[in-house]
């Protein structure tokens, strides 16, 4: 496979701004445009739980994720599988050797089948993903970030070294890796998109992904 390839404008910021903007300036950002966008995402929660609550389960679903500087904190997303999903998945996996290599290779299975009908949709739309903006206000997120891994998983990324960038980094709703390669390459994959951004971090890097995903967003392929 070829050597990934990211495209960001050459600038030349200064030491002030490229202390300033990966701490206070960044979450700045963060809370100005979630304040912007609440309005209306709110109402657009409301109507996505109350759709997956009137499927009999519970609509919220959270899970342990690993955040900056290897705190765990818990990640929110709207419900979109079978009940008992993790205990499935064993299942699944051993029953399907091809499956089982799609997920020790990506950690995830492009086309899930514990994923529901309507949780189908949710994803494909990225609504599942809302609720995260309950962890962007508490400071556990970022919108732009590298996308958040398991505990079971750190072993996988950078061979759980602890200097990997992603570290010292809010994990983030959207990020490099998603919009560039969504439900294509390999989970070990990801460290190099990571350190590309953590390089080039900055408030028209950010901007300029956040728009890119709401393109991905609208072609209805995820986040």
């Amino acid at each position: 496979m070829a050597a990934p390839h990211f495209e960001f404008h050459d600038e030349v910021v200064p030491v002030s701004q490229q202390r300033f903007y990966p701490g206070l300036g960044k979450r700045l950002v963060d809370l100005v445009l979630l304040g912007l966008m609440l309005p209306v995402v709110l109402p657009l929660v409301g109507t996505v739980l109350l759709l997956t609550a009137l499927g009999g389960r519970q609509p919220l679903y959270s899970q342990l994720r690993v955040g900056r500087d290897g705190r765990l904190f818990r990640c929110w997303k709207v419900r979109t599988m079978i009940p008992d999903a993790d205990a499935a998945l064993s299942r699944i996996l051993r029953d399907n050797p091809a499956l089982a290599e799609e997920w020790r290779t990506a950690q995830k299975l492009v086309r899930d089948p514990r994923v529901t009908r309507f949780g189908a949709l949710l994803r494909r739309t990225s609504l599942d993903e809302l609720p995260q903006l309950w962890n962007v206000l508490n400071g556990t997120m970022s919108l732009v970030g590298p996308r958040p891994f398991t505990p079971e998983q750190q072993g996988l990324y950078r061979n759980g070294h602890i200097d990997a960038d992603y570290y010292r980094l809010r994990p983030g709703i959207t990020g490099l890796w998603q919009v560039s390669r969504r439900n294509r390459g390999s989970f070990a994959e990801r460290a190099t998109y990571d350190s590309a951004y953590s390089t080039n971090m900055g408030i028209w890097t950010d901007l300029s992904i956040l728009a890119r995903t709401v393109t991905v967003v609208l072609r209805a392929t995820g986040v």
